[in-house]
């Protein structure tokens, strides 16, 4: 268990599900399993990977920041999904 008291061990404290779908996505990525995509909205190569499930760690869209961030601000459907690998 994290035993500091920093904004990020709190946010994984209070989020394990989300905190070990990133994790899964890291280990995924740096085996081979997974690779990274270019953003779906715009085709930008810095990516983010967003869960829409997270119990479905591996199952993710991937985001420049800014479309990232946007979705999240204005919701799902903002960018619906393209293709349902």
């Amino acid at each position: 268990m994290l035993k500091t008291d920093t904004r990020q061990a709190n946010w994984r404290r209070a989020n394990p599900a989300k905190y070990d779908a990133h994790l899964a996505v890291q280990r995924a990525l740096k085996s081979g399993t997974l690779e990274k995509q270019s953003c779906e909205v715009c085709g930008q190569e810095s990516v983010d990977a967003h869960h829409e499930q997270y119990d479905q760690p591996l199952r993710v869209r991937w985001l420049c920041r800014l479309h990232h961030t946007r979705l999240h601000h204005y919701g799902e459907d903002m960018f619906p999904v393209r293709n349902t690998r």
